[in-house]
């Protein structure tokens, strides 16, 4: 090869021509490529070209010379150039993609190096004592924002950053930690991944420090239980083969935090709340519990620890305010999972075992440790805490500890008869035994914290009747006594927050009572104290709140008896339940007015943003009941909207209970009728709506629940064609013609209005043009019923069909000719105007549609439609004209100065 380049090196010396030289240097360049003297090869290559830049041969030599040189882009252009000009030619084929994987790894390997590069920049300034306090600061938030990029991630498992990150969670400083927390999380998202010392971070005194490491374990949760789903990142011994064990591995190490005594109040709720979201089963469909059996067995007792600690006594656990209600959630969740009587017995039996293990230790620590976790499981899973409360003595000991003369022991003893008392089992013997105790103990203790108690177990045992205004407990004006202290210690800010909250206990009670409702209402500090409360971070409040205003809202179920059988019962001389006359409607609309006035709507977004094991189904059910009762009226929906409730109805619509996601969707409905849903729910909000809002299209649901989706649907449908896609992928579409056929003439109707509004989508206009379908007949009849509002939609329907779907022209000639003329001859505005649309785009269709309509009174109907007049609007008017002159154009008739021309040429 290098004689054959020799060779050629004379032959350029001899020759005289350029076109020869091109080609001796084209194949010299080739001898080049053989012997990889490559600069020498794309030398020649651009020579040749010079001459011929045409030549393919010369090109692709030199394109082969640039990869060779890692000149990639280049040598990318020649081949590419090559290929367009030859696209067949497999050489020229199979370099292209070659270069163009070349270059790919090309990018992404500088992209690599660089990351690398900040990635260690930010970890010699992290691991350097001597740098400024702010440099560190930054370079640790720096290392956040990398590790939230593929690249900056595989950078950071590489230079074994996660060892530098364990090594920063022992900073004292705050940011520091966060920081750490924060880069953990980017690097776990969606992967698997070892993190050790997490629980121990999350057990922190720093609030913020245990929120973020709570958030990095929720994130590993979810990607252990998603199976792995994703591709797994790092190194070999990043990689879990057996994602179950490293998941009960987390658990166990969250059971763990329980009795840990070195844990925060905060680390040991964040604890807590992990085990609600992660352990019980998400459907009870799902016929696995495996994880609430296993973590029964494992763990029981050491929640139990934290329900049966006293904080007030010496060498206790850590706890907040919140602990004893999310320990009685997740023990109450844990037991609601169970499948079997055997599982539940289980359940009762570890329970008792703990319970007696402490009642029977001699001293008073252990009874009231027994009694504590009576308390908490009462208030969780209340049928546990019965069978635990009617334990041999336990009863008696709650008792006599009432009169005890330490505020702690009575303070236990008190909480544990008031839980107790709201269980129907126990509240007569409470009520016959419980309301002297409770009222010496309000009247004569001289601690607050025992009198509000106190005061909450009268209100209970007060409050015992419901609404039935004829079963009143107290004598006259107790009950508005009893709710009066509880407005005024509930306004009473030298009070401590647990206290206050107590007091919004007692009034979630009393206000069964209208007479309570109507002077809470009125009562504008004590309503504005009571959604500070709720704003709070004492999350224990949130049901107490929730209540109370479903009581005052009047948003509870109220089943109204058949008037014959309360006439049979007062016969019989049977109790008959009565309604208190301020429980009337305009008693309840007054009230709403005041609750909005004094901040309603911000108190309960709120307390749907709170995330905490509190905030229980029942409890959300209670918000969506109250958002339901405040949009109730139409003026007052644009206050709820401007104010955050329409985001905050979304999440009370997927995640409550059955009946608070209707009522939650019945308030979305009501707010997408009357406001404007692009303004009521910016953004990508809006199509969140559409599922809730087609749940409401169920037999389950009232025949004012199914009209209100409707027209709700109706409006999203008009917006635009994403919005319809939507409402037909939730397969919305044969519910709504199923409410098509609905007897009622106002679901009939609004069914029909949507149904005009999906009929813009191609997808619902396919269905109208399937053989052996009946739907157009239907809107056709419907066209000519006397509800205008359904002839309206009906006719408004094929005045969209006929101007999108030339195919149903014919149909409609044939079977909506006399309806047509019906529409035309309307006194209606709207109605001739709907006619003359479907005319005109029947005669634009086609000659013949346009003749057999001429030849009928269509054509004098039109004559008259097209002069106009005071009750004629001026579209119907130019529509019926360019009717007119669309069949002019056919020569189907004449114009005036036509049929002139004819008269005057007559022999």
């Amino acid at each position: 090869m290098q004689g054959a380049a020799c060779c050629y090196t004379k032959a350029l010396k001899l020759s005289g021509s350029q076109a020869e030289s091109a080609v001796l240097h084209r194949n010299r360049a080739a001898c080049y490529l053989r012997l990889e003297e490559y600069s020498k090869a794309e030398s020649d290559a651009s020579k040749a070209l010079e001459t011929d830049p045409g030549d393919m041969k010369a090109r692709f030599r030199r394109a082969q010379a640039f990869q060779k040189l890692g000149r990639l882009d280049q040598a990318f252009l020649d081949v590419q150039r090559c290929a367009q000009l030859e696209p067949k030619n497999k050489a020229f084929q199979d370099l292209l993609r070659q270069l163009g994987a070349q270059i790919q790894h090309k990018v992404m390997l500088s992209q690599l190096n660089s990351t690398d590069a900040r990635v260690q920049q930010m970890f010699s300034l992290l691991l350097d004592a001597s740098a400024k306090e702010s440099d560190r600061q930054k370079a640790a938030q720096n290392l956040v924002v990398l590790s939230r990029e593929e690249a900056g991630a595989e950078q950071i498992f590489r230079n074994d950053g996660v060892k530098l990150i364990q090594k920063l969670l022992q900073s004292k400083q705050e940011e520091i930690v966060l920081s750490a927390l924060r880069t953990l999380v980017g690097l776990c998202t969606g992967h698997q991944s070892r993190v050790s010392q997490l629980c121990a971070v999350m057990g922190s005194d720093v609030s913020t420090v245990s929120l973020a490491a709570c958030h990095l374990l929720q994130v590993m949760f979810e990607a252990l239980t998603e199976g792995m789903r994703r591709e797994i990142r790092g190194k070999e011994e990043a990689i879990l083969p057996e994602p179950s064990k490293e998941l009960r591995s987390m658990l166990r190490h969250l059971l763990g935090m329980m009795p840990a005594s070195n844990v925060s109040g905060p680390g040991r709720d964040s604890a807590i709340n992990l085990l609600v979201k992660q352990v019980p089963r998400k459907s009870l469909k799902n016929p696995d519990n495996s994880l609430t059996l296993w973590v029964i067995d494992q763990g029981l007792k050491k929640i139990l620890e934290v329900a049966g600690t006293v904080p007030e006594l010496s060498e206790g656990l850590r706890l907040t305010d919140n602990s004893h209600m999310s320990c009685s959630v997740l023990l109450s969740k844990l037991y609601d999972d169970l499948k079997s009587d055997k599982e539940r017995e289980n359940f009762n039996k570890l329970c008792e075992e703990y319970v007696q293990q402490h009642f029977s230790r001699p001293g008073l620590d252990g009874k009231l440790r027994a009694i504590q976790t009576v308390s908490v499981l009462l208030q969780g899973p209340s049928d546990v805490g019965n069978r635990t409360l009617e334990m041999s003595g336990m009863m008696d000991a709650v008792i006599s500890l009432c009169a005890s003369e330490d505020v702690t022991h009575q303070q236990v003893a008190v909480e544990a008869l008031i839980h107790a008392a709201g269980k129907a089992k126990r509240a007569s013997f409470i009520t016959a035994n419980g309301v002297t105790l409770l009222k010496d103990l309000y009247k004569k203790s001289e601690n607050d914290r025992i009198r509000v108690r106190a005061l909450v177990g009268l209100c209970k045992l007060g409050s015992a009747g419901g609404t039935d205004f004829s079963m009143k407990q107290f004598a006259e004006g107790s009950t508005l006594k009893l709710a009066k202290q509880c407005r005024k210690w509930l306004c009473n800010e030298s009070l401590p927050p647990t206290s206050r909250r107590w007091s919004v206990e007692g009034l979630a009670y009393l206000t069964f009572d209208a007479d309570v409702k109507e002077d809470l209402v009125e009562d504008k500090n004590a309503l504005q104290a009571m959604f500070e409360l709720a704003k709070s971070e004492d999350k224990t409040v949130l049901f107490a709140v929730g209540s109370t205003l479903v009581n005052c809202t009047n948003s509870y179920e109220v089943e109204k008896p058949d008037p014959q059988l309360v006439e049979l019962a007062k016969y019989a001389k049977q109790h008959v339940p009565e309604e208190h006359p301020k429980d009337a409607p305009s008693y309840v609309e007054k009230r709403l007015a005041k609750l909005l006035e004094a901040g309603v709507v911000s108190a309960l977004v709120c307390m749907v943003k709170q995330e905490s094991p509190a905030l229980t189904e029942a409890c959300r059910e209670c918000i969506a009941r109250v958002f339901l009762a405040v949009v109730e009226r139409q003026e007052d929906r644009g206050t709820v909207v401007a104010q955050g409730g329409g985001k905050a109805l979304i999440p009370l619509a997927s995640d409550n209970t059955d009946v608070g996601k209707i009522k939650a969707a019945q308030a979305l409905a009501k707010i997408t009728i009357t406001s404007n849903p692009e303004i009521a729910f910016p953004g990508e909000r809006i199509y969140e709506v559409v599922r809730p809002l087609v749940s409401l299209l169920s037999l389950d649901c009232t025949l004012l629940q199914n009209f209100e989706a409707l027209m709700a649907l109706t409006n999203l449908a008009g917006i635009n064609d994403r919005l319809r896609q939507k409402i037909i992928k939730e397969k919305a579409v044969p519910k709504i013609e199923g409410y098509m056929f609905e007897e009622h003439d106002l679901v009939r109707a609004s069914a029909t209005e949507c149904m005009c509004n999906l009929v813009l989508s191609p997808e619902v206009q396919k269905l109208f043009l399937a053989t052996g379908n009946d739907r157009l007949k239907l809107l056709v009849l419907y066209s000519g019923e006397e509800d205008e509002r359904l002839r309206k939609a009906a006719a408004g329907t094929l005045a969209m069909l006929t101007a999108e779907q030339p195919q149903l022209y014919l149909q409609i000639l044939r079977q909506c000719f006399k309806i047509v003329q019906a529409l035309l001859l309307s006194e209606i505005p709207d109605l001739r105007h709907r006619g003359v649309v479907i005319v005109q785009n029947m005669m634009q269709a086609e000659k013949s549609l346009a003749e057999s309509l001429m030849e009928s009174e269509a054509l004098e109907i039109l004559s008259v439609l097209a002069k106009g007049g005071e009750d004629m609007p001026d579209p119907v008017s130019k529509i019926a004209q360019n009717c007119l002159d669309k069949a002019m154009e056919y020569g189907i008739i004449m114009s005036r100065e036509g049929k002139e021309k004819c008269k005057g040429t007559e022999p």
